[in-house]
């Protein structure tokens, strides 16, 4: 391949960019992930997969599952987990003087003031039908002229309490405006605003990055599995899943119902060189534009990393290493919160500015994690003589530290040294 027609090393084309935009936009919050599930991703996955493929949905949550070998659960499986949930704002109350206060979930409240979002709420006249509400923007302390003196000087910041959708209502009764539009607590509000292409080439910023782009991946492999190189021996579950941002409930949740052999979760990650203010904290220089990333630790399989690895080194598919502690933080924890036996791992792509309206991130670490989860499928589907990957090779597999073999800088010991 030349390196002209890598395709992690390429602009991405209008149209491509066009469907991340279309999946990033879908107002999707944690518990009504539909519009991106079923609205935008069913849509697309149907105009090129095969007769022999389906798609699985569930009961109590609008995740969604493309499967390619539907009913053969002897094969052995590989389940890519995008989340398509978003984080979100909550009406919490409604005030007399009109002001919607809502709660500010995984965003810093600062982060928010000034901008427009849009609120859904259910019609109380005919449940199960909703309405949206545009125009409206979140504030918290109406101009400068209203703060604290340590707040405008800095030495203070916004609380959540703080924060309110302000919907411009005026003239009398304006809490009894505002319900009457059906507003009521926990009605979810979200960003408004679709990514566009950044200043620099190949970049792009716009909200809910987080996680889009996990499921655009997961769609992408589909894609290249249906047009490409069908998989023969390998059974390639794309999972779209819901409820990510509260605990990783939706996740959990398909593998226990699948049970995979392997489990990918394709999320954000950090571009740690770029953020301010924390170089004495010593993260590992993961940044933006440099390639896809690979988390080790936690749960994640040393033997799965490596083999993922070894295919990008061979495919020169640019990867980025990264550490987890006791979590990983991304649904790579799905198998084991579900008590299923899994080899599992992380793989992400580093952004800027994480959840808040203008996260920030680069095309070319988004297809270098297509290609090298396609790669590795591929490489899974040929081994064993072209038989293909066995639950037994990922059972013998585990590193052996014990047989690690020595690294020295000294000269090799004699019997006279250990006299």
């Amino acid at each position: 391949m030349s390196e002209k027609s890598k395709p992690w090393q390429q602009s991405m084309s209008s149209e491509r960019f066009q469907l991340m935009r279309e999946i990033l936009d879908a107002p999707s919050p944690i518990g009504l992930e539909a519009s991106m599930t079923r609205g935008v991703l069913e849509p697309y996955l149907k105009t090129f997969m095969p007769a022999d493929w389906t798609i699985h949905s569930f009961k109590g949550n609008a995740g969604t599952v493309v499967d390619t070998m539907p009913g053969n659960d002897d094969a052995f499986s590989v389940m890519v987990i995008g989340h398509a949930d978003k984080i979100r704002m909550q009406v919490r109350s409604i005030g007399d003087d009109g002001k919607i206060w809502v709660n500010s979930d995984s965003m810093l409240p600062t982060t928010l003031i000034g901008h427009k979002v849009k609120l859904f709420s259910e019609d109380p006249e005919s449940p199960g039908n909703w309405r949206t509400i545009e125009g409206g923007t979140i504030e918290a302390i109406g101009a400068i002229h209203f703060a604290d003196p340590k707040l405008r000087s800095g030495d203070d910041g916004i609380k959540t309490k703080m924060m309110y959708l302000e919907l411009h209502i005026h003239g009398e009764d304006k809490k009894g405006q505002i319900e009457a539009l059906g507003i009521r607590p926990g009605d979810p509000i979200i960003y408004d605003r679709p990514i566009e292409r950044g200043f620099s080439p190949d970049t792009f910023s716009g909200a809910y990055l987080d996680n889009g782009l996990g499921c655009f991946v997961t769609a992408e492999i589909a894609k290249l599995i249906a047009e490409s190189s069908p998989l023969k021996n390998v059974r390639y579950l794309g999972a779209f899943a819901s409820h990510e941002e509260i605990g990783r409930f939706g996740s959990r949740v398909l593998a226990e119902h699948f049970r995979p052999d392997v489990t990918i979760a394709v999320d954000v990650a950090h571009d740690f060189t770029a953020a301010p203010g924390i170089g004495d904290r010593r993260y590992e220089p993961v940044t933006m534009g440099e390639g896809y990333t690979l988390t080790h630790g936690a749960v994640t399989s040393a033997a799965l990393n490596s083999m993922i690895t070894e295919v990008s080194l061979k495919h020169d598919i640019p990867v980025q290493h990264e550490l987890a502690g006791r979590d990983t933080g991304t649904d790579a924890m799905a198998a084991v919160l579900a008590a299923i036996d899994s080899a599992c791992t992380s793989i992400g792509f580093p952004i800027r500015n994480m959840h808040t309206i203008s996260e920030s991130g680069h095309t070319l670490d988004v297809d270098a994690a297509i290609h090298a989860i396609y790669q590795t499928l591929l490489h899974m589907d040929g081994m064993n003589g072209g038989s293909g990957i066995t639950a037994d090779y990922l059972r013998e597999s585990h590193p052996r530290l014990d047989e690690a073999s020595a690294l020295t800088h000294r000269p090799a010991e004699t019997k006279d040294d250990n006299a």
